[in-house]
């Protein structure tokens, strides 16, 4: 059974609901990504499947289809002491909360005392958000790119 995907490469200006621009990919340093690789959002993904190069098309993603709702069970209020940071800390600070890469980031919310209030969500959690995109390239995948889960380079012979 043959697994055909894409290879897509794209730029985009991400907004928010008030229409403010959050993010952005030029033309010069476009996103590339393979179909089904989980690079980038769902709902993205799905919007830009099938889609030809030079289409421009802006792609409204709701948040449980982009980085989710938020879960007020990711808030918590934990002692300072306990925290694998030192030296000052402030409201906004983000970190990882332990050195593996798979651990999650926070963001600290408040500081009161000994105590503060981390928030695991994703920042965009729970925001409805905007893409204005334009397709640059769509190519089928090679089957070494589809095992490794990646794209790979012109010339570059990942064995990984």
């Amino acid at each position: 059974m043959s697994d055909s995907r894409n290879i897509i490469s794209f730029f985009y200006t991400l907004r928010d609901p008030e229409g403010r621009v959050l993010d952005l990919a030029s033309p010069e340093e476009p996103i590339v990504y393979l179909e089904g690789s989980g690079m980038i959002i769902e709902g993205l993904a799905a919007a830009l499947a099938g889609l030809e190069p030079g289409t421009k098309k802006r792609i409204e993603v709701p948040a449980a289809d982009g980085y989710g709702e938020r879960d007020p069970e990711q808030v918590r209020r934990i002692a300072r002491s306990v925290l694998p940071i030192e030296g000052e800390l402030k409201v906004g600070d983000q970190f990882r909360t332990a050195e593996d890469q798979a651990a999650p980031i926070v963001t600290v919310m408040e500081i009161s005392g000994e105590e503060v209030l981390l928030d695991a969500n994703h920042p965009l959690a729970g925001v409805d958000l905007t893409f204005d995109v334009e397709v640059l390239t769509v190519r089928v995948a090679t089957a070494a790119e589809i095992e490794h889960g990646h794209v790979h380079a012109a010339g570059d012979h990942c064995q990984n």
